[in-house]
């Protein structure tokens, strides 16, 4: 029997998937979509090489990996009806990863989101009716909350279907975590909402840029818009990693809901940008909370430009709510759990910065060796 873990290849979700076979010796399903069963195998070394040695990871593949090729909101995941019942008959639980993070886009969101959810749901709910399910995990967000201002918010005060969303993302994930709780009702259930997950704390390479993009962007202005004691909640994605897979595994949870996140923890802007300063002998912005208003403006202005500044214009349109709003997500309940606290965005940010700046914003990913398996990336 093995954990159905989807998302693998996305950020979060090779992180899991690295955590539960190294740390925890489990088997696991993942479902990966491709042309062939070479393109999938590739493009699951591709997403755990941040993580392990090609060694390692053939040997994982070759004795607890089972991969299905399949598309997350295609009926039945696009999988032959053999392989379908292979998947429901060897899922012992669900740890749902995937998702869109496309905050512009509606219908991306509503297909991935919503679609993709109610796909995994069902194939739960198959698990459950023939052997039983152990757990079912969801991998939130702390968006769901909605509009926010000046707040510490905690799991069970979180979502208030009265208060507006800030985007597609947010809204469909809410209903995500509605959908789990209504149609697996007595299964034992497990929803995990991550804060802003940027960078691992125990080294600089990264696979994910969009948001390293607009805090490099940030980093690099000598005026910031902001109010320098507003808190920003960021969390290391090794953190919300072992979060997952150790609560997942777990046999019984305290909770129900957790808060990935650094919660009243989080580091001011003034603190964050001081480290960053300081680490590269350079002073520290000076910030202008009035200038938000037309800053902000200024963002969406851009944003409907093409080229590289309205890319970058884009990106920040997107997180700006996020950065503004100075809200942290309560962490007592994980971090009381695990014994131990998300690590200081202050203490890792120069290197991730430093590795991104220097690498072009991107990752030079490793071919799949030729002469093992027959082929290659």
């Amino acid at each position: 029997m093995a954990i159905f873990l989807t998302g693998s290849t996305g950020y979060i979700g090779a992180h899991v998937a690295a955590n539960l076979l190294r740390d925890h010796g489990v088997a696991l399903n993942v479902l990966v979509r491709s042309r062939d069963a070479a393109d999938a195998e590739s493009r699951l070394w591709q997403a755990l090489q941040l993580h392990m040695d090609f060694p390692q990871f053939y040997e994982f593949l070759q004795t607890r990996v089972r991969v299905f090729r399949g598309d997350l909101t295609a009926p039945a995941f696009g999988l032959e009806r053999d392989e379908y019942d292979r998947l429901v008959h060897t899922t012992d639980s669900v740890i749902h990863c995937a998702a869109s993070l496309n905050r512009k886009s509606e219908k991306s969101c509503l297909n991935v989101n919503l679609r993709g959810t109610l796909e995994v749901l069902t194939l739960s709910r198959h698990a459950e009716h023939y052997h039983g399910l152990r757990r079912f995990s969801e991998v939130s967000t702390v968006a769901v909350a909605g509009k926010r201002q000046h707040e510490v918010v905690t799991e069970d005060r979180a979502i208030d279907w009265e208060r507006s969303d800030y985007d597609p993302y947010a809204r469909t994930k809410k209903f995500c975590e509605h959908m789990t709780r209504v149609l697996l009702p007595e299964t034992p259930k497990t929803i995990f909402r991550p804060s802003i997950v940027l960078g691992d704390s125990r080294y600089p390479e990264t696979t994910q840029f969009d948001m390293v993009k607009a805090f490099v962007f940030l980093a690099g202005l000598p005026l910031l818009p902001f109010r320098s004691r507003d808190k920003i909640d960021i969390v290391n994605v090794d953190f919300v990693a072992e979060a997952i897979a150790t609560l997942h595994q777990k046999d019984n949870p305290k909770h129900d809901t957790y808060h990935l996140s650094s919660g009243i923890g989080s580091q001011t802007f003034r603190e964050i940008t001081g480290a960053l300063a300081e680490a590269q002998n350079k002073r520290p912005p000076v910030f202008v909370p009035v200038a938000e208003r037309p800053f902000a403006g200024s963002v969406n202005f851009f944003a409907n430009r093409k080229g590289a500044m309205g890319k970058g214009a884009s990106l920040l349109k997107v997180f700006m709510p996020y950065l503004v709003w100075n809200t942290v997500f309560d962490n007592t309940r994980v971090v009381n759990e695990l014994g131990k606290k998300p690590v200081p965005f202050s203490q890792y940010c120069y290197p991730l910065l430093k590795f991104s700046r220097e690498n072009n914003f991107s990752y030079n990913y490793r071919p799949w060796p030729v002469a093992v398996g027959g082929h290659a990336a």
